[in-house]
Protein backbone atom coordinates (compact mmCIF):
# COMPACT_ATOMS: atom_id res chain seq x y z
CA UNK A 1 0.00 0.00 0.00
CA UNK A 2 1.44 3.38 -1.16
CA UNK A 3 0.86 6.53 1.30
CA UNK A 4 -2.27 7.22 -1.28
CA UNK A 5 -3.95 3.72 0.07
CA UNK A 6 -3.48 2.35 -3.37
CA UNK A 7 -2.84 -1.12 -2.52
CA UNK A 8 0.33 -2.23 -4.94
CA UNK A 9 1.20 -5.51 -6.56
CA UNK A 10 5.29 -5.64 -7.24
CA UNK A 11 5.99 -9.65 -8.54
CA UNK A 12 9.21 -9.35 -7.63
CA UNK A 13 10.61 -12.18 -6.72
CA UNK A 14 9.83 -13.75 -9.83
CA UNK A 15 10.67 -11.04 -12.26
CA UNK A 16 13.62 -10.82 -10.72
CA UNK A 17 14.46 -14.14 -11.66
CA UNK A 18 13.73 -14.21 -14.91
CA UNK A 19 14.40 -10.27 -16.16
CA UNK A 20 16.10 -7.82 -13.35
CA UNK A 21 15.56 -4.93 -15.09
CA UNK A 22 12.17 -5.61 -15.58
CA UNK A 23 11.59 -4.95 -12.35
CA UNK A 24 13.63 -1.80 -12.20
CA UNK A 25 11.48 -0.59 -14.99
CA UNK A 26 8.27 -1.41 -13.46
CA UNK A 27 9.88 0.52 -9.71
CA UNK A 28 10.87 3.75 -11.97
CA UNK A 29 7.15 3.59 -12.92
CA UNK A 30 5.63 3.18 -9.96
CA UNK A 31 7.89 5.94 -8.46
CA UNK A 32 7.03 8.65 -11.46
CA UNK A 33 3.33 7.56 -11.13
CA UNK A 34 4.01 8.59 -7.09
CA UNK A 35 2.90 4.95 -6.04
CA UNK A 36 6.28 3.71 -4.45
CA UNK A 37 6.55 3.37 -1.19
CA UNK A 38 9.80 5.19 -0.10
CA UNK A 39 11.93 4.76 3.44
CA UNK A 40 14.16 7.42 4.40
CA UNK A 41 17.50 6.37 5.83
CA UNK A 42 19.79 8.11 7.70
CA UNK A 43 23.54 7.03 8.47
CA UNK A 44 25.37 8.33 11.60
CA UNK A 45 28.50 6.81 10.46
CA UNK A 46 30.66 4.98 8.11
CA UNK A 47 29.79 1.26 7.72
CA UNK A 48 26.85 0.49 9.04
CA UNK A 49 24.51 -0.40 6.53
CA UNK A 50 21.09 -2.03 6.30
CA UNK A 51 21.84 -5.69 5.97
CA UNK A 52 18.79 -7.73 6.12
CA UNK A 53 16.44 -4.52 6.59
CA UNK A 54 17.66 -4.05 3.06
CA UNK A 55 17.09 -7.30 1.23
CA UNK A 56 13.11 -7.05 2.61
CA UNK A 57 12.99 -3.88 1.18
CA UNK A 58 14.30 -4.57 -1.71
CA UNK A 59 11.61 -7.53 -1.67
CA UNK A 60 8.66 -5.73 -1.38
CA UNK A 61 9.46 -3.10 -4.12
CA UNK A 62 10.59 -0.54 -1.80
CA UNK A 63 12.64 2.78 -2.30
CA UNK A 64 15.40 3.79 0.04
CA UNK A 65 16.70 7.24 -0.33
CA UNK A 66 20.09 7.58 2.31
CA UNK A 67 21.21 10.56 3.77
CA UNK A 68 24.69 10.16 4.85
CA UNK A 69 25.01 12.64 7.65
CA UNK A 70 28.52 11.31 9.45
CA UNK A 71 29.44 12.74 5.69
CA UNK A 72 27.70 15.54 5.94
CA UNK A 73 24.44 15.33 3.74
CA UNK A 74 21.49 17.10 5.01
CA UNK A 75 18.63 15.86 5.85
CA UNK A 76 15.55 16.47 4.05
CA UNK A 77 13.56 19.93 5.27
CA UNK A 78 10.32 18.21 4.02
CA UNK A 79 9.36 14.38 4.87
CA UNK A 80 5.82 14.08 3.22
CA UNK A 81 6.82 12.11 0.72
CA UNK A 82 8.58 9.18 2.68
CA UNK A 83 6.42 6.06 4.15
CA UNK A 84 9.12 5.55 6.77
CA UNK A 85 12.13 6.46 8.87
CA UNK A 86 15.51 4.35 9.38
CA UNK A 87 17.85 5.78 12.13
CA UNK A 88 20.67 3.52 11.90
CA UNK A 89 23.61 2.92 14.61
CA UNK A 90 26.93 4.91 15.23
CA UNK A 91 30.16 5.31 17.78
CA UNK A 92 29.14 8.15 19.22
CA UNK A 93 26.37 8.81 21.85
CA UNK A 94 23.30 10.14 21.44
CA UNK A 95 24.02 13.26 23.51
CA UNK A 96 26.68 14.08 20.75
CA UNK A 97 25.60 17.18 19.19
CA UNK A 98 28.86 19.21 19.08
CA UNK A 99 30.28 15.89 17.26
CA UNK A 100 26.94 15.19 15.55
CA UNK A 101 25.34 18.49 14.87
CA UNK A 102 22.77 17.22 12.46
CA UNK A 103 20.81 15.15 15.77
CA UNK A 104 18.53 18.17 16.70
CA UNK A 105 17.21 18.12 13.07
CA UNK A 106 17.24 14.52 13.54
CA UNK A 107 15.25 14.17 16.59
CA UNK A 108 12.51 16.60 14.99
CA UNK A 109 12.79 14.58 12.12
CA UNK A 110 11.67 11.39 14.39
CA UNK A 111 9.28 12.75 16.28
CA UNK A 112 7.48 14.26 12.98
CA UNK A 113 7.38 10.25 11.42
CA UNK A 114 6.36 9.00 14.89
CA UNK A 115 3.74 11.25 15.84
CA UNK A 116 2.10 11.29 12.19
CA UNK A 117 1.60 7.41 12.58
CA UNK A 118 4.09 6.57 9.86
CA UNK A 119 6.54 3.21 10.65
CA UNK A 120 10.20 4.36 12.18
CA UNK A 121 13.05 2.80 13.30
CA UNK A 122 16.03 3.24 14.79
CA UNK A 123 18.72 0.93 15.89
CA UNK A 124 21.58 1.48 18.55
CA UNK A 125 22.38 4.87 18.40
CA UNK A 126 18.86 5.25 16.50
CA UNK A 127 17.34 3.39 19.35
CA UNK A 128 19.04 5.77 21.92
CA UNK A 129 17.74 8.76 19.71
CA UNK A 130 14.19 7.59 19.37
CA UNK A 131 13.83 7.96 23.54
CA UNK A 132 15.74 11.17 23.63
CA UNK A 133 13.58 12.39 21.11
CA UNK A 134 10.44 12.24 23.80
CA UNK A 135 12.16 13.04 26.90
CA UNK A 136 14.03 9.56 27.92
CA UNK A 137 17.34 10.48 29.79
CA UNK A 138 20.22 9.17 27.90
CA UNK A 139 22.77 6.90 29.94
CA UNK A 140 26.19 7.13 28.65
CA UNK A 141 28.47 4.38 29.95
CA UNK A 142 27.93 1.41 32.09
CA UNK A 143 25.71 -0.99 29.81
CA UNK A 144 28.19 -2.70 27.15
CA UNK A 145 27.58 -5.59 24.85
CA UNK A 146 29.01 -7.09 22.31
CA UNK A 147 28.91 -9.97 20.42
CA UNK A 148 25.35 -12.19 20.31
CA UNK A 149 23.62 -12.48 23.14
CA UNK A 150 20.22 -13.34 24.57
CA UNK A 151 16.96 -11.01 24.47
CA UNK A 152 14.01 -12.01 26.57
CA UNK A 153 10.62 -10.37 25.64
CA UNK A 154 8.21 -8.62 27.37
CA UNK A 155 4.45 -10.05 27.49
CA UNK A 156 4.05 -6.48 25.73
CA UNK A 157 6.72 -7.77 22.88
CA UNK A 158 5.28 -11.13 22.25
CA UNK A 159 2.23 -9.70 21.72
CA UNK A 160 3.07 -6.99 19.43
CA UNK A 161 3.23 -6.92 15.86
CA UNK A 162 7.44 -6.29 15.16
CA UNK A 163 8.09 -9.25 17.79
CA UNK A 164 5.52 -11.33 18.00
CA UNK A 165 6.75 -14.14 15.39
CA UNK A 166 9.90 -14.43 17.47
CA UNK A 167 10.40 -17.35 20.63
CA UNK A 168 10.01 -15.64 23.92
CA UNK A 169 14.36 -15.30 23.94
CA UNK A 170 16.70 -15.14 21.39
CA UNK A 171 20.00 -14.29 20.33
CA UNK A 172 20.66 -11.26 18.41
CA UNK A 173 24.02 -9.20 17.73
CA UNK A 174 24.58 -7.03 21.04
CA UNK A 175 27.66 -3.39 19.63
CA UNK A 176 26.67 -0.83 22.49
CA UNK A 177 28.39 0.74 25.31
CA UNK A 178 24.92 3.11 26.56
CA UNK A 179 21.70 2.76 26.82
CA UNK A 180 18.43 5.47 28.03
CA UNK A 181 15.92 4.82 30.08
CA UNK A 182 12.17 4.34 28.87
CA UNK A 183 10.28 7.43 27.03
CA UNK A 184 6.89 8.62 29.09
CA UNK A 185 4.40 6.54 27.84
CA UNK A 186 6.34 4.19 25.34
CA UNK A 187 5.72 0.08 25.42
CA UNK A 188 8.69 -1.66 26.64
CA UNK A 189 8.87 -4.97 24.42
CA UNK A 190 12.51 -6.39 25.30
CA UNK A 191 14.95 -6.39 27.70
CA UNK A 192 18.03 -8.36 29.26
CA UNK A 193 20.58 -7.64 32.45
CA UNK A 194 22.63 -5.81 30.84
CA UNK A 195 20.32 -3.09 28.63
CA UNK A 196 16.74 -3.16 30.62
CA UNK A 197 15.63 -1.53 27.72
CA UNK A 198 16.18 -3.47 24.13
CA UNK A 199 13.19 -2.67 22.27
CA UNK A 200 10.21 -0.29 22.97
CA UNK A 201 7.31 1.70 21.15
CA UNK A 202 6.16 5.10 21.45
CA UNK A 203 2.73 5.50 19.11
CA UNK A 204 1.48 3.04 16.41
CA UNK A 205 4.90 2.31 14.80
CA UNK A 206 7.90 3.92 16.56
CA UNK A 207 10.21 1.79 17.20
CA UNK A 208 13.67 1.15 18.94
CA UNK A 209 15.80 -1.88 19.44
CA UNK A 210 18.93 -1.40 21.23
CA UNK A 211 20.41 -4.52 19.25
CA UNK A 212 21.09 -4.64 15.67
CA UNK A 213 18.86 -7.37 14.29
CA UNK A 214 19.85 -6.06 10.88
CA UNK A 215 23.29 -7.23 11.65
CA UNK A 216 23.36 -11.03 10.01
CA UNK A 217 26.34 -12.78 9.66
CA UNK A 218 27.33 -11.38 6.50
CA UNK A 219 26.86 -7.95 8.00
CA UNK A 220 29.01 -8.94 10.77
CA UNK A 221 32.01 -10.31 9.40
CA UNK A 222 31.80 -7.06 7.40
CA UNK A 223 32.47 -4.87 10.35
CA UNK A 224 35.29 -7.18 11.47
CA UNK A 225 37.07 -5.99 8.73
CA UNK A 226 35.91 -2.16 8.55
CA UNK A 227 36.50 -1.87 12.50
CA UNK A 228 39.48 -4.42 12.54
CA UNK A 229 41.60 -1.93 14.32
CA UNK A 230 38.70 -0.71 16.72
CA UNK A 231 37.79 -4.35 17.46
CA UNK A 232 41.76 -5.48 17.95
CA UNK A 233 42.14 -2.65 20.43
CA UNK A 234 38.83 -3.30 22.57
CA UNK A 235 37.68 -7.00 21.59
CA UNK A 236 41.37 -8.67 21.05
CA UNK A 237 39.94 -11.92 21.60
CA UNK A 238 36.88 -11.44 18.84
CA UNK A 239 39.11 -13.00 16.03
CA UNK A 240 39.92 -15.99 17.81
CA UNK A 241 36.49 -16.56 18.88
CA UNK A 242 34.31 -15.36 15.92
CA UNK A 243 33.46 -18.23 13.95
CA UNK A 244 32.56 -20.29 16.76
CA UNK A 245 30.05 -18.02 18.22
CA UNK A 246 28.53 -17.31 14.57
CA UNK A 247 28.16 -20.91 14.23
CA UNK A 248 26.42 -21.56 17.38
CA UNK A 249 24.25 -18.54 17.41
CA UNK A 250 24.71 -16.68 14.10
CA UNK A 251 21.32 -19.18 12.36
CA UNK A 252 19.18 -18.30 15.45
CA UNK A 253 20.05 -14.80 15.26
CA UNK A 254 19.53 -14.06 11.36
CA UNK A 255 15.97 -16.28 11.35
CA UNK A 256 15.40 -13.24 14.64
CA UNK A 257 16.43 -10.69 12.90
CA UNK A 258 15.13 -11.64 9.20
CA UNK A 259 11.61 -11.61 10.78
CA UNK A 260 11.96 -8.72 12.76
CA UNK A 261 13.05 -6.61 9.42
CA UNK A 262 9.92 -8.02 8.03
CA UNK A 263 7.37 -6.77 10.11
CA UNK A 264 8.29 -3.55 10.36
CA UNK A 265 8.52 -3.82 6.73
CA UNK A 266 4.52 -4.79 6.80
CA UNK A 267 4.27 -1.57 8.91
CA UNK A 268 4.50 0.69 6.40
Amino acid sequence: MNGNGVMLSLPHARCHSENPLAVQDVRLALAQAGFLMRVLVVENFENTGLGQIAAVLDERGVGVDTVRAHLGEALPAATDGYDGLVVLGGGQNALDDAGSPWFPHLLATMRGFVDSGRATLGVCLGSQLLARAYGADNLVGGASEFGWQSVTLTEEGAADPLLSALPESFPIFQWHDDTFTLPRGAVRLAGNLAAHNQAFRVGRAGYGTQFHFEADRRLVREWNGAFAEWLAQRQPDWAGRHEAEAARHGPAADAAGRAIASAWAALL
